[in-house]
């Protein structure tokens, strides 16, 4: 079909078109005045995700950043909670036809306040931004005033909400860590008295200092031990040699002297023996002094033997007491570090109660604080305003929709018809149904060209065998 012949078409069967495109501007107009006005009011709020928690700190937006969290504060704003909220701050639960549509609605069965929820949340539309951290919270409603309230209201509501899903669980946090901490705290003092006990039964002030002089002192009574067991091992060896080996009597100037005398004095009498008589008094009286030094030197070595087994005697009764001390000592540092072991455990047990009371404490100030808190990561951007036109039905542009609508129906519908009773309205039409040459043409009174329709009226197979 050419461009032409579409035009024919339209021509002769434009009443057809217009009437169908008339028809649908009428009744897009009847819809406009039928139809229910409803008016929608906008508000926002911004999620902000990147300021940390004053209280809990960087520790907070773990959370704040996964993927799921704006939908997560959509899904709270689209809630039951949220519209149940709503319902109580507008006190439409008071309100005798709200109450009235419910009773219609319901028949006094539920919840009141649910259904309110509801039929407010069948009103909402939440959006978040793409790309961003704002949520946008559209409200439609019949009326103007009441769809600014509710949108308001729910933005509020999300607020109220955001905070007190922060606060709460941070309260119930709170008394838990108390009552844990009081816990901790007598399981802290209780290890403190078991302390401060066995410190006292023990008589141990630092466990360390006292261990530390005993460790010294049993070092000292072992040095003495080893000290006199050398002197005893010395006089031992002194004590089986005797005599005049003995270093102590050789290094005597007593006898080294009396040994002199006795030399000098011996020489003397082998040479007055030679010149006098063995009963010569002179002779007589020299040898009784020389037996009276050698009485003398042989009294000296045994004085000095008696002092090497004297000095043994005692190095033995004193090793003997000092291995005595020395066993002593060991006992008791032995049982200085095994209550100086004991004490530590008591330490330690008070040193991690101390921790875990600490720490306990540390979380349940931080809870809360948290509880405390009247502040939350949520801002509200805008106010919702009353709108000063509804956003439903939109006359102009129903109309203009009924206008291109019906025009394109009219068309079609004038193309259907056309095409059922098929009729010859150009001499194009006649060349594509005989595929035949048009051999001429006749003018009309007017000196136009009749069209086939007006030369032929009858059916198309009589038309096309007149023609020929």
């Amino acid at each position: 079909m050419t461009l032409h012949q579409f035009l024919l078409i339209l021509r002769a069967r434009y009443r057809v078109a217009l009437a169908v495109a008339l028809a649908a501007m009428a009744l897009a107009l009847l819809a406009n005045f039928l139809l229910p006005r409803s008016y929608t009011a906008r508000t926002s709020v911004l999620v902000d995700v990147r300021s940390p928690d004053p209280v809990v700190g960087a520790a907070g937006m773990q959370g704040l950043v996964a993927p799921s969290y704006m939908a997560t504060q959509v899904d709270i704003i689209s809630g039951e909670r949220v519209a149940q909220r709503v319902v109580h701050a507008l006190q439409l639960d008071e309100d005798p036809r709200w109450r009235q549509d419910w009773q219609q609605a319901s028949q006094g069965r539920g919840s009141m306040v649910g259904w309110m929820a509801g039929h407010l949340q069948q009103g909402l539309d939440v959006r978040p931004a793409r790309e961003s951290n704002v949520i946008n919270i559209v409200y439609r409603g019949p009326d103007a005033e009441q769809a600014a309230l509710v949108a308001n209201a729910f933005a509020q509501a999300y607020l109220d909400i955001n905070l007190a899903l922060k606060t709460e669980p941070a309260k119930v946090y709170a008394e838990w860590f108390d009552g844990q901490a009081k816990t901790l705290r007598a399981s802290l003092e209780e290890a403190q008295s078991r302390l401060s006990n066995y410190q006292q039964k023990a008589g141990l002030v630092s466990g360390d200092e006292k261990l530390d002089y005993e460790t010294t002192r049993l070092a000292d009574i072992s040095s003495q031990l080893t000290q006199v067991q050398g002197q005893n091992t010395d006089a031992q060896s002194k004590r089986s040699v005797r005599g005049d080996s003995v270093a102590e009597v050789m290094q005597s100037s007593v006898v080294n002297g009396l040994k002199s005398d006795i030399s000098r004095l011996d020489a003397k009498v082998r040479e007055a023996g030679v010149n006098l008589g063995p009963n010569h008094p002179q002779l007589q009286r020299m040898q009784s002094e020389l037996d009276g030094l050698r009485a003398q030197q042989n009294a000296e070595v045994g004085r000095i033997n008696t002092a090497i087994e004297t000095t043994w005697r005692v190095g033995q009764q004193r090793e003997r007491e000092l291995q005595g001390s020395v066993a002593a000592q060991k006992g008791r540092v032995m049982m200085l570090n095994k209550q100086r072991d004991e004490l530590n455990v008591f330490r330690r047990d008070v040193e991690a109660a101390q921790r875990a009371y600490e720490e306990v404490s540390k979380s349940a100030s931080q809870s809360r604080l948290q509880s405390l808190t009247n502040q939350t990561n949520v801002v509200r951007l805008d106010t919702a305003v009353m709108p000063l036109e509804p956003s439903s039905p939109r006359r102009r542009l129903n109309l203009l929709v009924a206008a291109f609508g019906g025009t394109l129906l009219g068309i079609g519908l004038a193309l259907l018809l056309e095409l059922a009773n098929r009729r010859v309205r150009s001499a194009e039409d006649l060349t594509e149904v005989l595929d035949v040459p048009v051999l001429a043409r006749l003018r009309g009174q007017n000196g136009q060209y009749r069209d086939a329709p007006d030369l032929l009226s009858g059916p198309p197979q009589l038309a096309l065998g007149h023609g020929r």
